[in-house]
């Protein structure tokens, strides 16, 4: 999140997902309590280093590490808080001083402190163990809220190994030290709480959410059988489509399909982010697939759409809403509609903190087409509308009914130069070095792949070297920008 949000944050002061800690030197008791009421309610903020009144006094720089530490420990010690939670505390600074920041999604699940389940009222943590009433809103507010967290049938042997290593794998990009590294399969669906138990049949299983992003196909439908997402290009043939796909798969697959259907008919032009090139197009693409694949209403038949026409691009999803009407990004409250799923892709590196993408897409839209997007929250239905520049849809693509001789703007090389890049941004999620990278995509002239394909990936800075401050070091290993950081 940029400072000038959390400044926005800490200005608006304490209220049902804002709350502030003198916490100066230690992390304190309700420190925690807060945690278990805003991951039982709707998630929120909490500065350490601020008085009620909202003051920054700061946290002492001498303990800062031991108070991260020791937080993250507490919150993933099961005896202490149950379900253990994968939350991140960060250091910002403020006017000269140090606070630290927390970030607290909604729970999947009921969550207790020291045995003890807590709830959000107005700005206060209130201790409802003991009230049965407000314990069962509690527990029926998040069967209710949340279809995906339905308990199938269902257990390991519906799950593809493959693609949680893959997940796996894509997580030690983001972070070398992130605790899927260290799990087992089973483990992890236990942690992200895509195994639960059926509260009615007290029978344990694997939840929709865990299916839909890590089952097979032949499970996938079994259990979700309107599952579907459909991407079109409608460009020429107006009535009809120039090109389809009709994707039924797992989340992870279909997100990589459906990131190639808009490489494919989407041409990528220069876009300088200050003094780096930048692909504007992949960027809004990562935003709009991972936000139409997480906050989807899977209880729904209605099929999920990407179609690009001439002029624009969007795609609509069925919708569980929050209010109806156009979305305001100055105003706009982020609501998680399937946290287990945001939260796995972004642990992936798919999708970033709740509310960020709208930002994003705002952000790389402008640069892309010079307009902006529309966020629109129908009762049933939500629509993202991209604009686009007629250079966007005009050299990339099928063209129905032309000839190549009066339409000199078709590049007949362009959809095979497509077909190499995406084979390297898609193989290297894990690094690999460039003599793989070759192998990969079938070439042998090492060197004329480098200057043909892997070198202007790197000046568009689509790809990173992993040693950048020794170009032709031998370890020098190149990782997709989506996935990794140059160190």
């Amino acid at each position: 999140m940029e400072m000038n949000e959390l400044l926005a944050i800490i200005q608006g002061g304490e209220n049902i997902s804002v709350e502030f800690k003198k916490s100066t030197t230690d992390v304190t008791k309700d420190v925690y309590e807060t945690v278990g009421s805003f991951s039982n309610r709707e998630g929120g903020h909490i500065f350490l280093g601020v008085k009620d009144d909202g003051t920054v006094l700061g946290v002492a720089p001498s303990e800062i590490e031991r108070m991260r530490s020791e937080f993250v420990t507490t919150i993933n010690n099961s005896t202490k808080c149950y379900p253990p939670l994968f939350i991140q505390i960060e250091a910002i600074t403020i006017d000269g001083k140090q606070l630290l920041h927390v970030y607290v999604p909604v729970c999947t699940q009921v969550c207790r402190i020291n045995g003890r389940i807590y709830d959000r009222n107005e700005d206060s943590d209130i201790d409802i163990t003991n009230n049965t009433d407000a314990v069962y809103q509690a527990y029926a507010r998040k069967q209710s809220t949340y279809f995906v967290n339905k308990v199938t049938g269902f257990g390991m042997e519906a799950i593809r190994p493959d693609l949680i290593e893959r997940a796996r794998k894509m997580s030690r990009i983001r972070r070398n030290d992130h605790p899927w590294l260290t799990m087992n399969d089973e483990e992890i669906l236990r942690l992200e709480g895509l195994i639960l138990t059926d509260p009615d049949k007290q029978r344990e299983g694997v939840t929709l959410a865990g299916i839909l992003l890590f089952g097979t196909d032949s499970t996938i439908m079994a259990v979700l059988p309107q599952h579907k997402s459909d991407a079109i290009f409608r460009a020429e043939n107006l009535d009809r489509y120039d090109d389809r796909d009709v994707i039924i798969t797992n989340l992870f697959e279909s997100y990589d399909r459906l990131i190639a259907f808009g490489a494919k008919h989407l041409s990528d032009p220069f876009v300088l982010e200050g003094i780096q090139s930048i692909s504007a197009r992949d960027k809004i693409l990562r935003e709009i697939f991972s936000n139409l694949l997480a906050h989807q209403d899977y209880s729904s038949g209605y099929v999920a759409k990407f179609v690009i026409e001439k002029d624009r691009m969007f795609t609509e999803n069925a919708n569980r809403a929050h209010g109806v009407g156009m979305l305001n990004l100055s105003t706009f409250s982020p609501f998680a509609k399937n946290p287990p799923v945001s939260k796995v892709f972004r642990d992936a590196g798919l999708a970033d903190e709740l509310g960020s993408g709208m930002r994003n897409t705002y952000k790389y839209t402008r640069l892309y087409s010079g307009q902006e997007p529309q966020f629109i929250e129908g009762a049933d239905v939500f629509h993202t509308i991209i604009p686009l520049a007629a250079v966007a849809t005009g050299k990339v693509g099928p063209q129905v009914g032309v000839n190549p001789q009066v339409n000199p703007q078709v590049n007949p090389q362009v959809n095979p130069q497509v077909s190499v890049r995406e084979k390297v941004l898609s193989f290297c999620v894990e690094p690999h070095s460039k003599a793989e990278i070759a192998s990969y995509c079938g070439y042998k002239d090492r060197h004329s792949f480098t200057v043909h394909h892997l070198q202007p990936l790197l000046d568009k800075g689509l790809l990173l070297m992993t040693i950048p401050g020794k170009p032709r070091s031998q370890n020098q290993r190149y990782v997709t920008a989506q996935f990794g950081e140059a160190k």
